[in-house]
C-alpha cells in the first residue's frame, strides 16, 4: 500500500534538513476531510527555523515537488500545510489491500524485536476483582497489537504469590483451617481467613510477629509452609483460569514473585559492590535523591527479608538474560508510579546493557471505582470479575431478547456482547482516566460502546447476506466511491495500520477503540446516505465491497482489543 505520510516526510526533510523519521511523527490526520488527508503542523519547526509557522508552511509549499500521481494539491491553512491525496489511487490501494486475503493492517514492523509485557498479575488466595480488570485487558490488547505488527511478544502473568501477606494467611490457616472446606469457593474462604488474621494482627503485635516469621520460613523453603502455599496457589490459578477463558487472555509465563525468591541474593550482591546499598534504620536501601527521587528504594527489611522491589529487580535481570527484550512493559495502576520509578533507576546499577534499562516502561492507568468509591479487598468492598461478567452477560441476554426475540444462539451472542461491552468499556477512554463502573452505560447499543461496534459489524454482514456475494476488488470502479461518505470511510480504513502503530508508540489502546467508533459512525452515515443495493450494478458492487471492507476492519480491530463479533444480534 502506498505510504503517503512517508512520501510527505521525505519531501519536507529535503527542504528543512530534519530527519524524515522525526517528521513522520509530526504529520496529523485532520478530523475534517475538508482540511486535507494529512496536515503538517509547521509550528513544530518555528523554534528551530526562527520563523512564523505560516511563513514556514508557505516556504515548504514553494520548495517541495509532490508527485501528482499521488497528490492532487497542497494548501496553507494558518500554520499548517495540508495535503490532499489522489483519491483514485487511495481508493484502489485500500480495496486491493483489503481483498488480498491477508489480515488487513498486519505488518513486519517489529520483526526481530522482543517485547515482554507484564500484566494482570492478581494476588493468589484473593478474589479476582475488577481492580485487576484494566491491567488484564490493556495488557491483552497491547500483547495482541504488538504481535500483529510482527514483534515477538512474551506475555507474563507476574502473580502476587509472595510476601508478608502469605505469612499472615499461613498463620490464619494454622489457626482456623479446619473450619473451612476449600473444595468449593476456595478463594472466598481464603479471603475470609485473611480478613480474620489481618484483624487479629492489628490487635496483637505478637500475632503479627508470628506471621512475619511464617514468611521467613517460607523464604527458607520450610516444608509445611511451602506445602500450604502451593495449595493456595493451585486453587487460585484454577479460579483465575475461568476468568481468563472468558476474557480470551493468554500468557506465555506464569512466573510470579516467588519464582524470583532465590534470585534476589545476586541482586543484593551486585548492589553491595556498587557501594550504594546502605543501612538505614535496620533496613538496607538505595538512596535515589541524586536522581530526583526523594523516597529511597528499600531492598531488604530490618529482619533480613526481601520485598517485592528486590524481586522486581531480580525479574529485570532474568528477563534481560532470558528474553533479550527490546522493551519490558509493566501494566499496573498509577498507584505504583513511585515503585517503578525507583526500580527502573536502581536497575541501572545492575550492570545490564543500557538497551535493557532504556527499554523499561511503566504503562499506568486510572482506577476502576464503584459508585460508592474506591475498592478494597481487605474491607470487602469490591466486585468480583466473575460476578461482573456473569451479570453483564445476563443483562445483555435480556436486551437481545427484547430486541430480537427469535434470534438463534442467544447464549453465545449474549456472551460475546456482554464480555465485549466490559472489555470495550475499559479500553474506550484514555487509560489514565479513572472509571466508575456502570453496567447500563456499557450495554447501550446506541452509545459509543462495544455493542454499538458489534451492531455495526452485524449490519455489514446483513448487507452481504442480502447480496449473496462479495465482488472482486479488480471489478470496482474508483469513481463510484468518490462521494463524501464513501471517501470518509476509505480514509479511515486506509489509516488502520497507522492507528495500530500509534497504539504501541503511546501504549494507549483507546486510540484503536476511538478509531473503531469513528469507523462505525462513518459507516452508519454512509449506510443512511447511499442506497447500497440499487439498480446500477456498478455502484452496487462498489458500495457492497466497501461494506465488506468496513466489516473486515471492524472485526479485526475488535479482535485485537480482545472482543469477538457475533454474526447476528
Amino acid at each position: 500500500m502506498t505510504d503517503f505520510k512517508e512520501l510527505i516526510s521525505d519531501e519536507i526533510a529535503n527542504v528543512v534538513g530534519i530527519g524524515k523519521q522525526e517528521l513522520l511523527t509530526y504529520i496529523e490526520v485532520p478530523k475534517d476531510i475538508a482540511n486535507g488527508d494529512y496536515a503538517f503542523p509547521c509550528f513544530r519547526l518555528a523554534k528551530a527555523l526562527k520563523k512564523a509557522p505560516q511563513v514556514i508552511a508557505s516556504e515548504i509549499k514553494e520548495k517541495i515537488k509532490l508527485d501528482e500521481n499521488y497528490f492532487s494539491k497542497m494548501e496553507v491553512a494558518g500554520g499548517y500545510l495540508n495535503f490532499y491525496i489522489n483519491k483514485n489511487i487511495q481508493i484502489m490501494d485500500v480495496l486491493t489491500k483489503v481483498g488480498n486475503g491477508a489480515e488487513y493492517g498486519r505488518s513486519e514492523l517489529g520483526k526481530g524485536k522482543n517485547i515482554v509485557i507484564d500484566y494482570s498479575s492478581p494476588n493468589i488466595a484473593k478474589p479476582f476483582h475488577i481492580g485487576h480488570l484494566k491491567t488484564t485487558v490493556i495488557g491483552g490488547a497491547l500483547y495482541n497489537i504488538y504481535k500483529y505488527l510482527g514483534y515477538n511478544v512474551i506475555g507474563v502473568n507476574h502473580l502476587g504469590d509472595y510476601g508478608t501477606q502469605f505469612g499472615k494467611l499461613i498463620e490464619g490457616y494454622k489457626r482456623w483451617g479446619n473450619e473451612y472446606d476449600l473444595t468449593e469457593n476456595a478463594i472466598d474462604k481464603l479471603a475470609d481467613i485473611y480478613k480474620r488474621i489481618d484483624g487479629l494482627c492489628k490487635e496483637d503485635e505478637e500475632v503479627l510477629n508470628k506471621c512475619r516469621e511464617n514468611f521467613k520460613l517460607l523464604e527458607q523453603n520450610d516444608e509445611y509452609c511451602t506445602k500450604i502455599w502451593n495449595e493456595f496457589k493451585d486453587l487460585s490459578i484454577k479460579e483465575f483460569q475461568k476468568i481468563y477463558d472468558l476474557l480470551g487472555s493468554k500468557f506465555d509465563s506464569w512466573n510470579g514473585e516467588a519464582f524470583y525468591a532465590d534470585k534476589t541474593d545476586e541482586v543484593i550482591d551486585i548492589l553491595n559492590k556498587t557501594g550504594k546499598l546502605v543501612e538505614s534504620e535496620g533496613a538496607r536501601i538505595i538512596d535515589l535523591t541524586e536522581s530526583g527521587i526523594e523516597t529511597p528504594c528499600i531492598v531488604c527489611k530490618s529482619n533480613g527479608s526481601t520485598i517485592y522491589a528486590t524481586r522486581d529487580l531480580a525479574a529485570i535481570l532474568y528477563r534481560a538474560r532470558t528474553y533479550d527484550y527490546d522493551k519490558c512493559i509493566y501494566v499496573t495502576s498509577y498507584e505504583q508510579n513511585l515503585h517503578f520509578k525507583q526500580i527502573f533507576e536502581v536497575a541501572k546499577l545492575l550492570g545490564l546493557d543500557e538497551k535493557y534499562t532504556r527499554g523499561l516502561e511503566h504503562v499506568s492507568y486510572g482506577m476502576v471505582r464503584l459508585p460508592t468509591g474506591k475498592m478494597s479487598t481487605r474491607a470487602g468492598n469490591f466486585v468480583k470479575i466473575e460476578d461482573l461478567l456473569t451479570n453483564t452477560i445476563n443483562r445483555a441476554k435480556e436486551i437481545i431478547s427484547e430486541k430480537n426475540p427469535n434470534l438463534e444462539n442467544k447464549e453465545d451472542v449474549a456472551k460475546k456482547v456482554g464480555i465485549g461491552a466490559v472489555i470495550f468499556n475499559n479500553l474506550s477512554s484514555s487509560r489514565m482516566k479513572d472509571e466508575v463502573f456502570d453496567i447500563n452505560e456499557m450495554l447501550n447499543f446506541q452509545g459509543e460502546t462495544g455493542p454499538y461496534i458489534q451492531y455495526t459489524y452485524v449490519r455489514t454482514k446483513s448487507v452481504l447476506e442480502k447480496v449473496g456475494m462479495v465482488p472482486k476488488a479488480s471489478d470496482i470502479k474508483a469513481q463510484n466511491l468518490t462521494d463524501e461518505y464513501s471517501l470518509k470511510l476509505i480514509n479511515i480504513i486506509y489509516n488502520f495500520e497507522d492507528i495500530l502503530k500509534q497504539v504501541i508508540e503511546k501504549s494507549e489502546p483507546s486510540i484503536l477503540s476511538r478509531y473503531l467508533i469513528d469507523l462505525a459512525k462513518a459507516y452508519s452515515a454512509f449506510y443512511n446516505e447511499n442506497k447500497i443495493i440499487c439498480d446500477d450494478k456498478s455502484y452496487q458492487d462498489a458500495r457492497v465491497y466497501l461494506t465488506y471492507a468496513v466489516g473486515k476492519v471492524l472485526k479485526q480491530g475488535a479482535k485485537l482489543l480482545g472482543i469477538e463479533m457475533p454474526d447476528k444480534m
